[in-house]
C-alpha cells in the first residue's frame, strides 16, 4: 500500500489551522472539479483532494493520521498501519464530501473505514448554482460514550449528560467545549445501540447543516442484575439441601415484583431458570435467567462438620470419577 501525503496533496504544512484547510480543499476542489477542469487528471486530482480534506478536516482523524509518523513520504511503498490501529482508534463520522468516496484509495480504506458513514452509507453535499461555485458540506457527526442505568431502559427515561465536544474556533483551533444535555432513553435500548440528535454535532461548511451526534449507550453496574444483549441475569444463593432436594423460592424480578420459582432436585452450581420475556422490553423482549449459586454452611458449626462426616463415610460418591 502506498502512503498518501495528505498535507502535500493540499499544499499545506502539517502545522496548518482548520481554516487554511478549509480554505486550500475549497480551492482546489473548484480548480480540479470534472466539470470545469480541463486537465487530463483533474478527476484523479479531484479524488485525492476530498480524500485528504476528509481526513484532516476531521480532528480525530487528523489526530490519528498524524501519530503515523514523520518517516513516510509521499509515493512510498509498503506502508502497513501500526497492528492496533482499529483498537485504539473509531472512525464513525459522516458527512463525507464529495460522491466518490468509494473511490477513496486503499491507504484510506485501510486506515479509516474504507469512507463509510456511521449511518452505513456514503453521503456527499455541495451547492448547486450558489454564488462563487463554492461548496456546501454537512459538518462532521461526532460520537460520544454515555452511561444510564438499567431501570432507564426497563420503564424509558429523559437523563441529562454533560459532555466535552470537540469545536473549532474562530482561529481554526481545535477547543473542547463543555455541553449539556437532555436526552431521551428508549424503552428497551440495549448497551452499544446508539441514540442520535439530529444537528447537535460540529458545524457544516459553506451554509451545510450540522452534522449528528451519536450518543453510544452503556450501562452502569448494577447491584442485582446483569445484562446481555437483551437478556437479565441474577444470581441466586441456595443451600446445598435446596439444591438436592428441590425447593421453591422468591426472588425479584427486573419489573420490581417478587416470584416464585421451583428449583429441580439435584440441581447443579450454575443451573439456570428462565422467565422468558422478563428481560429488557421490546417487541422481542429479552428473558430473565436466574442462576443457581450453591452455597455451603460453615464447617465451624459442630452440626455442618458432623453430618459431612456422615456424607464422607456412608455415601459412595466420588465427583471425579469420570477423570479416570
Amino acid at each position: 500500500m502506498e502512503y498518501k501525503d495528505y498535507y502535500d496533496i493540499l499544499g499545506l504544512k502539517k502545522d496548518a489551522s482548520q481554516d487554511e484547510i478549509k480554505r486550500a480543499y475549497r480551492k482546489l476542489a473548484r480548480k480540479y472539479h470534472p466539470d470545469v477542469s480541463k486537465e487530463s487528471d483533474a478527476e484523479q486530482r479531484f479524488k485525492e483532494v476530498g480524500e485528504a480534506y476528509e481526513v484532516l478536516k476531521d480532528p480525530e482523524k487528523r489526530e490519528a493520521y498524524d501519530q503515523l509518523g514523520s518517516q513516510w513520504k509521499a509515493g512510498q511503498s509498503g506502508f502497513k498501519p501500526p497492528p492496533d490501529w482499529e483498537q485504539n482508534f473509531d472512525f464513525g463520522g459522516g458527512g463525507y464530501t464529495q460522491g466518490n468516496a468509494h473511490d477513496f484509495s486503499s491507504f484510506f480504506e485501510d486506515l479509516f473505514g474504507g469512507g463509510k458513514a456511521s449511518g452505513g452509507g456514503t453521503h456527499y453535499y455541495h451547492s448547486t448554482g450558489t454564488s462563487g461555485g463554492g461548496f456546501r458540506s454537512k459538518g462532521e457527526n461526532v460520537r460520544a460514550r454515555v452511561m444510564i442505568d438499567l431501570e432507564d431502559s426497563l420503564n424509558g427515561a429523559t437523563r441529562s449528560f454533560t459532555l466535552q465536544m470537540p469545536e473549532v474556533n474562530e482561529q481554526g483551533q481545535v477547543v473542547n467545549k463543555q455541553r449539556t444535555l437532555k436526552v431521551k432513553i428508549p424503552k428497551g435500548i440495549k448497551e452499544g445501540q446508539t441514540i442520535r440528535l439530529g444537528k447537535q454535532g460540529n458545524p457544516g461548511m459553506g451554509g451545510g447543516e450540522r452534522g449528528d451526534l451519536l450518543l453510544e449507550v452503556g450501562f452502569n453496574p448494577h447491584r442485582l442484575y446483569t445484562v446481555e444483549g437483551k437478556d437479565l441475569y441474577l444470581n441466586v444463593p441456595v443451600a446445598p439441601w435446596e439444591a438436592t432436594l428441590g425447593a421453591t423460592l422468591q426472588v425479584p424480578t427486573p419489573d420490581g415484583k417478587k416470584v416464585g420459582m421451583k428449583v429441580p432436585p439435584d440441581s447443579q452450581q450454575g443451573r439456570k431458570l428462565r422467565l422468558k420475556g422478563k428481560g429488557l422490553p421490546g417487541k422481542n423482549a429479552g428473558d430473565f435467567y436466574v442462576v443457581l449459586q450453591i452455597v455451603l454452611p460453615p464447617s465451624s458449626d459442630p452440626k455442618v462438620k458432623a453430618l459431612n462426616e456422615k456424607m464422607r463415610d456412608e455415601i459412595d460418591f466420588n465427583p471425579r470419577s469420570y477423570l479416570f
